[in-house]
């Protein structure tokens, strides 16, 4: 059986779709599965278990210049990379007008059928053209984890059960860090400033975990995230800024990490597929939709209008004995 996925962004919605793939891996083995991704999520994709092959294409860049020679020649290679072979299932996990488009270029078997989303659920996005591209558009409760959505809709698209265990199967090689102290990341960086947590906040947290003896590091993907990441750090004994890392090597940076404790954003949620231990603070109440779930060696805090530092510190604390007891 060959299935496409279809999921193009964002990065934490990249990640969260990787648990469904596991799914599909145990209940149907011998499934070859393919997955269209924005590029710059690609190397991320080729990180996950069970993907036979990712193919790049880049939507948001084409949209900026979509009467370019260049743009033309990329959209027709592309297109013919979609079309290299049929699928007896295309799913839609992404709900939206461009992911539509793609499920409708992509050639089905003869006995192939299209699937996606039926209706919207709480805090996602969804377009109409998503449900009228489908063949067999699924209804799924309104009220649902972001990871349980896209778990769900592959179970009933290909009919099978869902088990009890939670995998993403993103894989990481983690540096050598032999004789030297376990390092906690920080990770302050978010796409909306209404998410972000207060630097006095950041260096408070900092300072207790450098008295438990950890170093900390600070990634950064921006000119402005690096200003903050020094900003924070220069109120630390022993933090360092990483320098920018493409997200594959950044995902194996993290895989190194003792811990994380970061904002909602892309990043954390790759540490929490890591299964690293990790807190994740919200301020607003949306964790029930792409917080942690059920792990003893994560949690998120959630506080309005941002969560206190000794609340996050208290839950660090809270993550150290229970893991240390399992």
């Amino acid at each position: 059986m060959k299935i496409l996925i279809v999921k193009l962004s964002s990065l934490g919605d990249v990640v969260h779709a990787m648990a469904a793939l596991q799914d599909i891996r145990r209940a149907l083995p011998q499934a070859q599965i393919d997955w269209v991704v924005e590029r710059g999520f690609g190397a991320l994709v080729r990180r996950c278990v069970g993907v036979n092959r990712v193919i790049d294409c880049e939507l948001r860049r084409w949209r900026k210049e979509p009467l370019s020679a260049q743009t033309w020649h990329a959209w027709r290679s592309f297109k013919a990379e979609l079309q290299r072979e049929p699928y007896d299932a295309v799913i839609d996990l992404q709900g939206l007008t461009k992911s539509a488009l793609i499920s409708w270029l992509a050639h089905l078997t003869a006995q192939g059928q299209r699937y996606g989303l039926a209706l919207q659920s709480e805090g996602s996005s969804f377009e109409a053209p998503a449900r009228w591209v489908a063949d067999v558009a699924i209804e799924l409760p309104t009220h649902i984890h972001a990871v349980d959505r896209s778990r769900q809709l592959c179970a009933k698209a290909l009919g099978y059960e869902l088990a009890q265990d939670l995998s993403f199967g993103l894989m990481a090689k983690a540096p050598s860090q032999v004789g030297e102290r376990p390092l906690v990341a920080l990770i302050h960086g978010t796409s909306r400033v209404d998410k972000q947590w207060p630097v006095a906040c950041w260096q408070t947290l900092g300072q207790n975990l450098i008295q438990q003896g950890y170093r900390l590091a600070l990634p950064c993907g921006s000119d402005a995230e690096e200003q903050l990441a020094r900003q924070i750090a220069s109120g630390l004994s022993d933090a360092e800024v990483w320098p920018r890392l493409e997200l594959d090597a950044l995902t194996d940076a993290l895989a190194g990490c003792a811990g994380v404790v970061g904002v909602d954003s892309g990043l954390s949620h790759i540490a929490v597929a890591l299964n690293l231990r990790h807190v994740q603070i919200y301020n607003f109440d949306t964790a029930w939709r792409t917080g942690p779930q059920g792990s003893l060696r994560q949690r998120s805090v959630f506080a309005s209008p941002t969560p206190s530092a000794e609340a996050v510190w208290q839950a660090w604390l809270g993550l150290t004995e229970e893991s240390s007891s399992t």
